[in-house]
């Protein structure tokens, strides 16, 4: 019954932009943080950003800050995240994920271990 689904991935040029959704489900998405992770080909699953449960913490990656942006609707049990400036390297598999109760360190927010649910992922491709 809980999921976690997420929308909004495809293919851009270098420079352009996308936005996410996290959709979730079964249960109260208010009650929880949620992080943004990607993994490409390869290469080590990596925090992307982190959102507190209520919006007031947000935490992104070296790699993508200045560039993206978290947020969330917990009306619409949604979790966003605006992808702007985009780069190749920034081709992945993005996935959404519900931080477990108990958890509430934002000094290092990207610990999968703390994450007891995930979304399928979707599908980022920057390229020219």
């Amino acid at each position: 019954q809980l999921q976690l689904v997420e929308s909004g991935g495809g293919l851009v040029q270098p420079g352009g932009s996308l936005r996410l959704s996290c959709t979730v489900s079964g249960f109260r998405l208010s009650y929880y943080a949620i992080g943004w992770f990607r993994q490409a080909p390869g290469k080590e699953r990596e925090g992307v950003s982190y959102i507190s449960h209520m919006g007031e913490t947000t935490v992104y990656g070296d790699s993508v800050k200045g560039r993206f942006t978290i947020s969330r609707d917990n009306t619409k049990n949604s979790v966003y995240l605006q992808m702007n400036k985009l780069k190749p390297e920034d081709t992945a598999v993005y996935y959404c994920a519900r931080r477990a109760a108990g958890y509430s360190s934002t000094y290092y927010a990207f610990d999968s271990s703390e994450y007891d649910y995930w979304g399928q992922g979707t599908q980022v491709t920057v390229s020219s």
